[in-house]
């Protein structure tokens, strides 16, 4: 998907944002995109440095088919310099050979852009020997740093940097991007109910447990919607051995409530009410807090079972 479009749709305001800064020439020598995967922070990058470069631009927009925009898609534009981690992290060799590079003569003139995607996973050299990059930039420099978490950027790299926060995706989209990844449509929905995170929603759909999980949780939440007794006994029969851990019990009541949400969406949808559903919503919202509360699973779930079966 073209950057501008994907940005309009995901991120406006940092969108509409940049392109003031770039109108009224306000560019700061190093900016640092912090957002979850997919929410559009290399979109960001790759638009800024089309638009600093490309040599048909119109309404303050790249057109994305001058040499100088395809050159950068492609990754081939020597002014632009894209560093991604070495296996799990960004290693110190990367950073100063990124320093030999732009220390060359025979760069195309203007000026000379790098972006280092996951910059969160430099090791402590690595950070030191940017830092000291980013203290004495050589020329017209502009850095792009991509991160996820900005606890694991050093602040003094921080400091030198202009923050643009990237908001989560929205569920439609999240889900959309999910399903892109071969996940079924329905498994997505519940997915993007769970976590804004997209890499966070493909570590889930990757879990064991998760995958035998969710359908007894289903067979659970069609029990109690119809208020079937048997929902009661279902608790110590499956629910307790898939509940070992507490991150597991927190992850039944959460897709439990995605399924009841899902219900009553679907109603309304159609003109029914949902009043049912909102009560039972609330009873679970109830359990969350008991759970977190420390008090047991098992009384947790065999109170939320009764309360919907019979109120």
């Amino acid at each position: 998907m073209e950057e501008r479009t994907f940005l309009l749709a995901n991120q406006a305001h940092v969108f509409s944002l940049m392109k003031k800064n770039v109108e009224h020439e306000r560019i700061a020598h190093a900016y640092l995109f912090e957002g979850d995967t997919g929410t559009g922070k290399h979109q960001m990058s790759l638009w800024l440095a089309k638009r600093l470069f490309c040599l048909a631009v119109k309404d303050n927009d790249c057109c994305n088919e001058c040499v100088n925009c395809k050159r950068i898609a492609t990754n081939e534009h020597p002014n632009v310099q894209i560093i991604e981690p070495d296996g799990q992290s960004i290693k110190v060799d990367q950073i100063r050979q990124l320093q030999k590079e732009f220390a060359k003569k025979g760069f195309e003139k203007g000026r000379q852009i790098f972006i280092i995607r996951q910059a969160d996973t430099m090791n402590v050299s690595a950070a030191n020997s940017l830092l000291k990059f980013l203290e004495e930039p050589e020329g017209e420099m502009l850095a792009i740093l991509e991160v996820e978490s900005l606890g694991r950027v050093l602040p003094t790299i921080q400091s030198r940097c202009q923050i643009i926060h990237f908001i989560p995706l929205n569920k439609k989209e999240l889900s959309k991007k999910i399903q892109e990844s071969g996940i079924s449509e329905k498994t997505a929905h519940l997915l993007a109910s769970l976590t804004n995170s997209y890499d966070k929603a493909v570590e889930i759909s990757q879990n064991e447990w998760f995958n035998g999980a969710k359908d007894v949780i289903e067979k659970w939440f069609l029990y109690l919607n119809k208020k079937d007794p048997q929902a009661f006994i279902y608790v110590q029969k499956n629910l307790l051995s898939i509940a070992k851990e507490k991150s597991q019990q927190q992850m039944i009541l959460a897709i439990l409530l995605y399924y009841f949400q899902l219900e009553r969406d679907q109603m309304l949808q159609h003109q029914v009410s949902g009043s049912r559903l909102n009560a039972n919503i609330e009873r679970i919202l109830q359990s969350q807090q008991k759970l977190a509360a420390n008090v047991p699973f098992q009384g947790v779930a065999e109170q939320l079972a009764l309360r919907i079966l019979f109120k």
